[in-house]
């Protein structure tokens, strides 16, 4: 049923219980994981331009460092892994990843954030990709 399995990362740690359900749906189904991370423009765009250089790098190794934690993770697992990285906004980056990389699957977090919080961060990335993609998604709650 799923040949393909996106799992987006931000790197961030409450990401277990969604890799959980990756590598439980991966191995039931034979499938390749993709782990994408996006490095995020919005967070160097309005930088000064003597420290942009400086905030890119540090994104780009925050980003190495997430996906080969993952990837690591998946293939102890015994799963096929596929890792990408790219510059974006992130859920424009997943959407059109998940078109042409032919994804079946995305597992996704989320932080459950509602009313205020949820405003401030203008929605989630998850909520994003969720009105954006044709592909099903599996919305894992991990919470703050």
């Amino acid at each position: 049923m799923y040949d393909d399995i996106l799992l987006p990362t931000d790197g961030s740690k409450g990401t277990t219980e969604t890799v959980d359900h990756a590598i439980s749906i991966a191995r039931d189904n034979d499938a390749t994981v993709h782990v994408l991370y996006v490095v995020d423009s919005r967070r160097y765009r309005a930088a000064e331009p003597d420290t942009k250089d400086e905030i890119v790098k540090s994104l780009e190794v925050e980003g190495e460092r997430a996906i080969e934690d993952l990837r690591v993770d998946l293939e102890d697992a015994g799963l096929v892994v596929e890792t990408e990285m790219r510059d974006g906004i992130p859920h424009r980056e997943i959407v059109d990843y998940v078109g042409e990389a032919g994804i079946d699957l995305v597992t996704m977090g989320t932080h459950g954030r509602t009313g205020r919080d949820r405003v401030q961060n203008l929605g989630s990335v998850t909520d994003r990709v969720l009105e954006d993609v044709h592909t099903p998604v599996l919305v894992v709650d991990i919470g703050d």
